[in-house]
């Protein structure tokens, strides 16, 4: 897959997506609804099922030999813009408004240790406290966050992200993503470390920064 997988939507690979998500179509309907070559359009279909992002089935439609017709697959449709956290927003607030407060803060901070528990394979283990920490760093990359780990120069370590995948909702509930879940799931990861939240970029931060103490 591409580093920015917005790119695979621009010009005519991203028209061809957007004709396929439609409906699945051949290279000579694509060619038509493009305006171009039908060897341009198996050339750029070549390269999108290369990358699994469109995929081939044959039909037999009549006389004649089945055609082939393109479609988008679950990888190809996970380039298209989601607004997960539209849903997400609802549902705090409306957890918040029945359940009250604490009864979410509690929801919250299972829901990371839950997390924690489906990526422990990539982040938990025995080693030095340095070692768990980059084990750490690579699993929060895994999902997005763009984290780095640094040295503190009071003789801590420091993972710092420069991404917040949960950014939308944390801007309204920083308090619940921020002081509950955030910290959570990282404590949950690094064991018996103690982590402090120190900068966020729900409160206006240009990344976040977890402070983990080593004495």
């Amino acid at each position: 897959m591409a580093a920015n997988s917005g790119d695979w939507l621009e010009g005519t690979r991203g028209r061809i997506l957007e004709e396929v998500a439609r409906h699945p179509k051949t290279a000579r309907d694509l060619a038509r609804a493009l305006g171009i070559q039908e060897s341009a359009a198996r050339g750029h279909l070549e390269r999108l099922e290369g990358r699994g992002l469109v995929s081939a089935t044959f039909h037999r439609e009549g006389v004649g030999r089945p055609r082939k017709r393109y479609a988008l697959t679950a990888v190809g449709q996970e380039l298209f813009p989601k607004k997960y956290e539209l849903l997400l927003d609802a549902v705090v607030e409306e957890l918040l408004s029945r359940q009250g407060e604490p009864f979410v803060n509690n929801l919250f901070a299972d829901a990371a240790r839950r997390m924690a528990a489906q990526i422990v394979g990539r982040a938990k283990g025995p080693g030095e406290p340095e070692e768990r920490a980059r084990r750490l760093v690579r699993a929060l990359n895994d999902l997005g966050f763009r984290a780095t780990l640094e040295r503190d120069p009071d003789g801590g370590l420091r993972i710092a992200r420069a991404n917040c995948v949960f950014r939308h909702t944390a801007l309204a509930h920083s308090h619940l993503l921020c002081d509950v879940f955030d910290r959570n799931l990282t404590k949950a990861l690094l064991g018996e470390l103690d982590v402090d939240l120190r900068d966020s970029i729900s409160r206006g931060a240009q990344r976040c920064t977890h402070l983990i103490q080593l004495a």
